[in-house]
C-alpha cells in the first residue's frame, strides 16, 4: 500500500466551496439568514489556516509547557462555547461547564494517551493535541446539549431530576448515532485520514475503536458531571 498522501493545491481547494455556495443559495431561497453561516465559515477558514502554522511549531518544539497551555486553552474555550445555547445563564453556568469538560474530557484523554497508546513522552504533541481536540470538543457538545435541554425542560415545569434524565439522554443522541453508523454508514475522520495516508485499514480500525470509546466516555462523563454540579443553581430557581 502506497504511503503517499494526495496533496490538495489551493486552486483545487476552491472547488470544496461549491457545495457551500449551493447551501447558502438554498438558505437565501428559503428566506433564512446566512449571516451566521458566513461568519462560521470565515472563522473556520481563519482558524484552520492559523492552526496549520501553529501545529507545525508545536510538533517541532516538543515542549511539555506549550502542550499544557494548548490543553488549557481548549478546555477554557470549549466550556464557554458549550453554553452558547443558554446565553442568559452563561456566566452562572460557566464554572460548572469548565469543571465538567476538564474532568470528562481530561479523564478519557489520559486513559487513551497513557493506557492505550502509552505515549512517551506523555505530552507527545503529534498525538496529544489531536486527541485532546476530539475529547474536549465532544465533551463540549455533550455539555451544550444537556444544558439546553435541562433549561428547556425546567422552564416547562419539570422537576430537576426528571429534567436531568431527559437532558442526559438528549445529550447522547449524536454519539449514539455515531456508534451505530460507524463502519456501516460512515468512516470517521481519523480512520479516513489514516487510510488516505496509506495506513493499513486493520490498524486504522484499532485507532478508530479507541476514538469512539473516548468520545462515548467523554460525552457521558462530562454531561453527567455538568448536570450534577449544576443542581444547586437550578433548584434554587424553582
Amino acid at each position: 500500500m502506497s504511503n503517499a498522501v494526495q496533496v490538495i493545491s489551493f486552486s483545487h481547494l476552491v472547488f470544496a466551496f461549491i457545495p457551500v455556495l449551493v447551501a447558502l443559495a438554498i438558505l437565501l431561497q428559503w428566506r433564512l439568514p446566512i449571516k451566521n453561516g458566513l461568519y462560521a465559515l470565515s472563522r473556520m477558514l481563519i482558524q484552520l489556516l492559523l492552526i496549520g502554522y501553529f501545529l507545525s511549531y508545536i510538533f517541532e518544539s516538543h515542549s511539555a509547557g506549550i502542550v499544557v497551555v494548548v490543553l488549557i486553552v481548549m478546555v477554557v474555550a470549549s466550556s464557554w462555547i458549550a453554553l452558547g445555547a443558554v446565553p442568559e445563564q452563561r456566566w452562572e453556568m460557566y464554572k460548572y461547564a469548565l469543571i465538567a469538560v476538564a474532568l470528562g474530557g481530561g479523564f478519557t484523554l489520559f486513559v487513551m494517551s497513557i493506557g492505550v497508546l502509552g505515549l512517551d513522552p506523555w505530552y507527545n504533541p503529534q498525538y496529544m493535541v489531536p486527541l485532546a481536540g476530539m475529547a474536549f470538543a465532544n465533551a463540549m457538545n455533550s455539555v451544550s446539549l444537556s444544558a439546553e435541554r435541562l433549561h428547556a425542560e425546567m422552564t416547562r415545569g419539570d422537576d430537576y431530576f426528571t429534567a436531568r434524565r431527559i437532558a442526559l439522554r438528549a445529550s447522547l443522541i449524536p454519539i449514539t448515532n455515531a456508534l451505530f453508523a460507524v463502519g456501516l454508514v460512515s468512516l470517521p475522520g481519523m480512520m479516513t485520514g489514516q487510510i488516505l495516508s496509506g495506513v493499513s485499514p486493520f490498524i486504522a480500525v484499532r485507532y478508530q475503536i479507541m476514538i469512539m470509546c473516548m468520545l462515548f466516555g467523554s460525552s457521558v462523563i462530562s454531561a453527567a458531571f455538568f448536570l450534577s454540579l449544576i443542581k444547586p443553581l437550578m433548584t434554587t430557581k424553582q
